[in-house]
């Protein structure tokens, strides 16, 4: 086997920790709520100056926002613990992410944590809390969507838009990923960034997606396409961003395997 299709050698990325996102954006979410009561005493009586009941309305505002995020993220907490939790939160939870998460990035580097890797952690949260739902879906019905720079640099092939333009070298995954959509029927797509990503999301309509890229893309991606179910899987990045990239094939099927129904059950 020639260099020009030999696989480097990379190493796997450790596993995000959960408790991670969690601990931060449950930090972050007392101290806004600290800065809402600080808020809310400094204006309470210009507040009453317009209107009596208004600093009480006001502050039963700031008490239900605060309450509400503090219940989202205790029902995540309960829902990665793997006890009972209430799927219907899923929704205020992404909010509430979506909302404080460029707060906790700032509140994250006091404590020496790098935004990647608050990225990460979210991601590992939030497969684990598609994979409590038990979703399943036809293999039809999922769509896999993977960045370009997948596909090794030097190849002349262009593989976005129909990766079945790929020639199955073996310099990079795309082929691996090709086979695999073919043995088990899920729709593939190599994207050349985001909004051609949520293009092919809209054009296909799947029940549920498997997005594998770097840390920031999958995070507002999975945001982007919510309520739509999906997973992230992390790219890996021997050669650093957007360059040569791989990823893990045992952890993209054992995730696959998790989401597809079987041949014979959807026959069934």
């Amino acid at each position: 086997m020639t260099d020009s299709t030999q696989k480097k050698k990379y190493k796997l990325p450790g596993r995000p920790k959960k408790r991670l996102f969690i601990g931060i954006l449950t930090l972050t979410t007392v101290l806004v709520s600290i800065l809402l009561y600080g808020i809310w005493y400094i204006a309470r009586l210009g507040l009453a100056e317009i209107a009596e009941p208004l600093p009480m309305v006001v502050g039963a505002l700031f008490a239900l926002l605060s309450g509400g995020a503090m219940l989202a993220i205790l029902n995540m907490v309960l829902a990665v613990k793997g006890w009972f939790y209430l799927p219907f939160l899923q929704r205020q939870t992404y909010e509430l992410i979506n909302v404080l998460f460029p707060v906790a990035v700032y509140v994250a580097k006091i404590f020496g944590v790098g935004k990647r890797k608050l990225e990460g952690s979210f991601i590992a949260t939030s497969n684990l809390l598609f994979n409590r739902l038990g979703l399943k879906v036809p293999a039809d019905r999922l769509l896999v969507v993977t960045p370009h720079c997948l596909q090794l640099a030097t190849c002349p092939h262009k593989i976005t838009r129909d990766p079945q333009n790929c020639k199955r070298c073996g310099g990079c995954d795309i082929g691996s990923l090709v086979t695999l959509s073919e043995e088990m029927g899920f729709h593939f797509f190599v994207a050349t960034g985001g909004t051609l990503a949520r293009q092919v999301v809209y054009n296909t309509r799947p029940q549920a997606v498997l997005a594998i890229a770097c840390e920031r893309d999958l995070m507002s991606g999975i945001q982007d396409v919510y309520p739509l179910p999906a997973v992230g899987v992390l790219n890996i990045r021997p050669n650093g961003p957007c360059y040569n990239t791989h990823v893990d094939m045992a952890e993209v099927r054992a995730q696959l395997e998790k989401i597809i129904i079987p041949k014979e059950q959807d026959n069934g």
